[in-house]
């Protein structure tokens, strides 16, 4: 599910809470304990997901089209900030002094991403993830799946060869079809649209105090 799908369940939902809340205090013309239970269960959940989502936007860095949120997987985080976490990063994750996240389902100029296009990541010359184990970026299909391919390449990292430019910067290719020249540095995407995850482990003061930005994923010209 993308965060546009993501978007719209929220306002869909906080819509139905509200006319819930409206209708039993001003139209309701009989309740019994057994509506009211089943009725007070709907609102509750569904105002705790839209408080979630809200309290996410909230804590989230978005820049260059990337998200993540620091402070995820504290022990003394509490309730309301996990279900935030959980909302941006599903499943398990680590302290930040262990690894840090990053994921995006958009490109530079806001349109979701697809197999449709090609695109470049361009990192400058020492501007790989710092870090003190290793960085990868992996790919995933809407589904947030790995994608099938003829590489079984499933991720690109520091240690899967990526092969520099002449200035020592260097270039990964984002595309379903491989890039002609420039194989040693394809992650292949899936043929509609997909999501990027960027993870850095053991990463580094710069990353950790906000001053390192991953660089935005870009639309390339075949």
């Amino acid at each position: 599910m993308n965060s546009r799908t993501y978007a719209i369940l929220t306002a869909l939902i906080g819509v139905v809470c509200i006319s819930f809340i409206i209708y039993l205090f001003f139209f309701a013309q009989s309740r019994t304990v057994r509506n009211d239970v089943v009725q007070g269960f709907l609102i509750g959940f569904g105002l705790s997901f839209v408080t979630a989502q809200i309290y996410a936007r909230i804590k989230t860095t978005k820049v260059n089209g990337w998200t993540t949120m620091f402070g995820c997987g504290e022990p003394g985080n509490g309730i309301l900030f996990r279900a935030a976490c959980a909302q941006v990063f599903p499943g398990p994750i680590n302290v930040q002094k262990e690894a840090m996240y990053w994921t995006t389902d958009v490109d530079f100029a806001g349109h979701l991403l697809s197999g449709e296009h090609d695109y470049v990541m361009h990192f400058p010359a020492g501007q790989l993830p710092p870090n003190d184990a290793f960085w990868s970026l992996t790919m995933g299909d809407e589904n947030n799946r790995f994608v099938p391919n003829p590489t079984n390449r499933y991720s690109v990292s520091d240690r899967s060869g990526l092969v520099p430019n002449a200035d020592g910067s260097v270039d990964i290719y984002i595309q379903n079809a491989a890039p002609a020249g420039h194989e040693s540095n394809w992650l292949p995407a899936p043929a509609g649209k997909f999501i990027l995850w960027l993870r850095a482990y053991l990463p580094g003061p710069a990353i950790l105090n906000g001053e390192y930005h991953v660089p935005p994923v870009v639309g390339a010209h075949r």
